[in-house]
């Protein structure tokens, strides 16, 4: 399949940052969160360690720290997210009639839980378009930037990783699309990319092409 032309069988979507503009949110969350455990991260530091990673993964880099959080962290950290998420919740621009125009199967894979992709998706009136379709980090053993969770979408979708397209807007999910060898195009119009070259910053974790609008996906 030729990376910058594809002509895929399926088209894998991760969620937040590209189908719903959630990171700024997540990321003031998970920075609020840790404050009421006794740990200082600053929005822009959960931007650059745990962008498109899963809360196992924040959980993780604290415990190589010494700090290990308690059972509470999680439900915590969800119940904040959720609140947010249902308050203010935006869709990406554009991606409504991005992803209405398809005339080939696509999914979602995403490292946070599914309750948290089923409220994104939810109030943002895109739950329609995937139905079930919808794969999280908790169906495998390791999250991105692993492999595992677009193999197993790809596989739940009986599309070979060869003839899959991933859509990703963080490093850990380009860095697992290529992993799983799919082609990957790295998304840039989240908010989390105003200040940042995303575009430097996808391409220089593999991404086959960024782009930065919805109504670009297809003009290559």
């Amino acid at each position: 399949m030729d990376q910058s032309r594809p002509n895929p069988d399926l088209i894998i979507f991760d969620c937040d940052g590209v189908l719903v503009d959630t990171e700024l949110l997540s990321c003031r969350c998970l920075s609020e969160v840790l404050a009421e455990f006794g740990l200082v991260l600053s929005e822009e530091q959960a931007l650059e360690l745990f962008l498109g990673r899963s809360t196992k993964a924040v959980e993780q880099h604290y415990r190589d720290l010494g700090h290990s959080l308690t059972d509470a962290f999680p439900p915590r950290l969800k119940s904040r997210v959720l609140e947010n998420f249902a308050a203010s919740l935006a869709p990406i621009p554009g991606v409504e009639a991005a992803i209405s125009g398809l005339t080939v199967p696509f999914c979602v894979a995403s490292s946070s839980d599914l309750d948290r992709v089923s409220l994104s998706l939810d109030v943002t009136s895109l739950r329609a378009y995937f139905g079930d379709r919808i794969y999280t980090a908790q169906m495998v053993r390791h999250g991105k930037p692993a492999p595992d969770l677009f193999l197993h979408a790809a596989e739940s979708m009986r599309t070979p990783p060869s003839r899959t397209l991933v859509i990703e807007d963080s490093v850990s999910g380009v860095q697992a699309g290529k992993a799983a060898g799919m082609t990957v195009w790295g998304f840039v119009g989240g908010g989390h990319y105003r200040s940042r070259d995303g575009r430097a910053i996808l391409s220089a974790a593999g991404a086959d092409r960024v782009f930065t609008h919805m109504s670009d996906l297809w003009e290559v």
